[in-house]
């Protein structure tokens, strides 16, 4: 029995199709890791040092909580672990 190329080629490009979705969604699904808390973090305070950063629960998440120092301020940024979204943020006079 011959395969016919057109065959061939559409079978092909299912099965390229199927293992990027499958890559796409375990990708989607990664945590965000502590480097990639503290880039967030320091985005959002430019000229912070990390002073300490640790797992916590804040409103409902889990989340990198990652303090920063800047002058004589205190940043306490919460980023949420699955989104990379700063749920809360904390501003105190050192």
């Amino acid at each position: 029995m011959k395969i016919k190329p057109a065959l061939v080629g559409a079978l092909t490009a299912s099965a390229l199709l199927l293992t990027g979705a499958t890559a796409a969604s375990a990708t989607a699904q990664a945590d965000i890791t502590r480097a990639k808390a503290i880039k967030i973090a320091k985005k959002a305070v430019p000229g912070g040092r990390v002073t300490d950063v640790e797992r916590e629960y804040e409103h409902g998440y889990r989340t990198w909580k990652v303090e920063l120092q800047k002058g004589r301020w205190e940043y306490d940024l919460y980023i949420a672990i699955k989104t990379g979204k700063v749920i809360k943020m904390k501003i105190d006079r050192d």
